[in-house]
């Protein structure tokens, strides 16, 4: 079993590393450029872009950062153990229950619902409701995120 866990840990932590980058990658980029772009456009716009955002982002390719990550930090720090690296079992097992609360947790109870109250307004024709629609959830979803 020792010749074949450094290579399942290596792997392993690698993997760990792919994906939490990939989903925290997403949540930062989603923010600093989807966000503030559609922050800067006609707040009409803003609504229907982001209907057909959250629409299409449940997705195959979109499913292993989001649902996974935990899954392979968790299995990460399992490896981690059974190899007597404690310190880095404990490393890899924080960042999955940061990622279980601060990212899953919160999107899954927060930002999604905001997501399906937003896809259930229709489009405003005017400008002004439609703005105060957009602003509301804007910056709570900012916040959140």
């Amino acid at each position: 079993m020792e010749a074949v866990m450094p290579g399942i840990v290596a792997g392993l932590s690698v993997t760990s590393i792919v994906f939490s980058g990939a989903i925290f990658g997403f949540f930062y980029a989603w923010v600093c450029s989807t966000m503030w772009g559609l922050d800067q456009t006609d707040p009409r716009v803003a609504i229907e872009a982001m209907q057909a955002m959250n629409a299409s982002v449940r997705n195959a390719v979109f499913f292993p950062a989001f649902f996974l990550t935990p899954v392979v930090l968790g299995l990460t720090a399992a490896a981690m153990l059974v190899d007597g690296r404690k310190s880095p079992a404990f490393w890899f097992a924080a960042a999955a229950l940061v990622y279980l609360t601060s990212g899953l947790f919160l999107t899954l109870t927060v930002n999604v619902p905001m997501n399906e109250a937003l896809a259930a307004i229709p489009v405003p024709k005017d400008i002004e409701t439609a703005r105060e629609i957009w602003q509301d959830y804007s910056q709570r979803w900012q916040f959140w995120n």
